[in-house]
Formats: C-alpha cells, structure tokens, sequence
C-alpha cells in the first residue's frame, strides 16, 4: 500500500510540473517577446531593430503617440528615445500586434525602463487611447501635463493623429 501511495504521489508531483511547465510556455507564447539590438529611429515612437537570424524588425510603440517630424517636440522625442535605447545592448518587445503598415505593435524595455511609459512620463508622448485603455498611462499623461513637461510646456498642442489628418 506505502508503495503505490508514492507512486501516486510521485505521478502526481510530475503531472503537476508538467502542468506549471505548459502554464509558463503558454505565458511566454502569449507575450511573444522579441529580443534585438537597435539599429535605428525613425521618430520619437519608432525604431527598428535588429534579432536573430540578422532580420530587421520595425517596432511601433503601442498606446503611446509621440509628435511627428516637424513638430513641436518630434527631434526631442526622437532624441530622447535614442538616449533611451543606446543605454543597454539588447531591447526587449512585448508583441501586441501587426499595424497597417506591417510594423510589430510592441511594449518596450531597455535596462528595467518601459520605453513607452517613460515617454509618457517626459511628456513626450500622449496616451493613445484610441489604441489602449491603460488608466495609469492616462494618470502619466495628466501629470506631464499638470507639470508642463515638454510639448506640454506648450498652449495648444495638436496631436500627432491630428496633424497627420492635415496632411493626408
């Protein structure tokens, strides 16, 4: 009897492991992270970036709009990703989606930093809501612009969605 209660001990802690061990590859699976190098900025919230096998992904930021070339604040934005990025070797992306355009829809980190809060926090980036509904990142927005951080230092700034609808 002791012996076939170890086996079902035994064959339980293994299932068990088993279990955890798909849990956690499914949780990886579901959060497709992609690991690279940086090679470029385009803009204040998009990059491109080398991974594995020497291929080029182009990276846009989700939930976050910084302000296009050309206005207020867009080379500010554009500097301060790069300072962002250059810090650290490896970046690291959390895929959300594909955009029209083919870029990777993406979370951010380099060295701990959420790129894309980090943005936020410098009041270089409004919160896209449009695109996401992520309450503390609205939170980070308001306090950027209750402090008049950057393109926040500004009367009236036209949002980056706007300005691109003048153009189109």
């Amino acid at each position: 009897m002791f012996r076939n209660f170890k086996s079902a001990i035994t064959g339980i802690s293994i299932f068990s492991l088993l279990v955890i061990q798909l849990l956690v590859l499914n949780e990886a699976v579901a959060q497709k992270e992609i690991m690279g190098k940086v090679i470029s900025i385009a803009d204040g919230d998009t990059f491109t970036m080398l991974v594995a096998g020497n291929r080029q992904v182009k990276i846009r930021l989700h939930g976050i709009d910084c302000p296009e070339k050309g206005q207020d604040y867009g080379d500010v934005a554009k500097k301060h990703l790069s300072s962002l990025l250059s810090l650290h070797d490896s970046v690291k992306v959390i895929w959300k989606s594909k955009d029209r355009y083919r870029r990777t829809i993406g979370i951010a980190y380099s060295g701990g930093i959420n790129i894309n809060e980090a943005l936020l926090q410098k009041g270089l980036a409004w919160h896209y809501i449009k695109y996401d509904k992520n309450p503390e990142w609205s939170q980070m927005e308001a306090a950027a612009r209750k402090a008049k951080l950057n393109l926040w230092s500004k009367p009236n700034p036209v949002a980056p969605w706007k300005q691109r609808e003048k153009r189109d």
